[in-house]
């Protein structure tokens, strides 16, 4: 039978008596050598999850099926779990953002596919000071980030690079759904969006503003600026900024980047502004060189009735 402890007697757990010999001793000799064992396997690990070839893990998989571009995707854009990014350099500064060229590899074998990745600064390194005329009928979700992006706080101005670079993903993707020619979009992952490099190896296809069409190719050109401006503004869009500086020329397509800004023309009170705009800092470099001014005058007219449609 138990012997019942006295009144007086303190009370000790049976693991208290069992190790009384030594009241300091936390870790059995096993217990030692198991930790022991354990730290040396953990400081022999690579202290980062850098791959063993390349700059990062490729991002395919850190962003949401929404954040990746329209399926079909093509066959050139690597959705393998153990692609590496190169980074290769810089190919342009910007306002708001800057574009590099990077290189997407599986390793060990010839997939291989060179893209833009364009990445926003946030709201308090960017030199972009007229944000909020574009802004106009754009709103956050949550009435949270709306108050840190007018605060200013660190958390709100990474909200903004953030609006910034998922806006110009989801024009991307739904002006190449209507066949407008725009890069395809490969995914956004926070402020970096990926997407198709135009160009040819490493050297991007010259600005339009570069370009000295003359004949047949300024003809096609202009044609394809007016389809590009029509699908545009039947999808209510206008591109905010458009110009022989953002619009390429690759193989004798003409290809418009950097929709960020992109104008909701219902939305927006200065749309049709915008809409003007375009029309007009477009059709005057292609009136300098040739298309007659009444034929761009015809497609403002054009599109202002295609915004006037309801």
């Amino acid at each position: 039978m138990p012997r019942k402890r006295q009144p007086s007697e303190p009370f000790q757990s049976t693991k208290r008596r069992e190790r009384d010999h030594n009241p300091h001793e936390v870790f059995s000799d096993d217990d030692r050598e198991r930790y022991e064992s354990m730290r040396t396997v953990f400081d022999e690990m690579p202290n980062d999850d850098r791959p063993p070839a390349g700059d990062r893990w490729s991002i395919w998989w850190e962003s949401e099926p929404l954040q990746r571009g329209p399926e079909p995707h093509p066959d050139w854009v690597i959705t393998d779990h153990g692609a590496v990014d190169y980074e290769l350099g810089i190919l342009k500064t910007g306002k708001e953002a800057d574009v590099f060229l990077i290189e997407r590899v599986v390793p060990g074998t010839d997939q291989a596919v060179i893209m833009a990745s364009k990445r926003y600064r946030s709201a308090e390194h960017t030199q972009f000071n007229r944000a909020g005329d574009y802004t106009v009928g754009r709103a956050a979700k949550r009435s949270r980030d709306n108050r840190a992006m007018a605060k200013r706080t660190t958390f709100g101005l990474e909200q903004a690079a953030g609006r910034w670079a998922a806006a110009e993903f989801d024009a991307l993707k739904r002006l190449y759904n209507v066949g407008v020619p725009v890069p395809y979009p490969v995914q956004v992952h926070g402020t970096e969006v990926l997407m198709e490099f135009i160009g040819h190896d490493r050297t991007a296809a010259p600005r339009l503003a570069e370009t000295r069409p003359d004949g047949d190719e300024l003809e096609s050109l202009w044609e394809q600026a007016s389809e590009a401006l029509r699908r545009m503004t039947e999808l209510g869009f206008a591109h905010g900024d458009l110009s022989p500086y953002n619009t390429v020329v690759h193989e004798g397509r003409l290809v418009v980047l950097d929709l960020p800004q992109v104008v909701d023309i219902y939305a927006n009170p200065l749309g049709m502004d915008f809409l003007t705009r375009d029309v007009e800092n477009l059709g005057s470099w292609f009136s300098n060189r040739g298309i007659a001014r009444e034929v761009v005058n015809d497609l403002h007219a054009e599109v202002l009735a295609l915004a006037a449609k309801p």
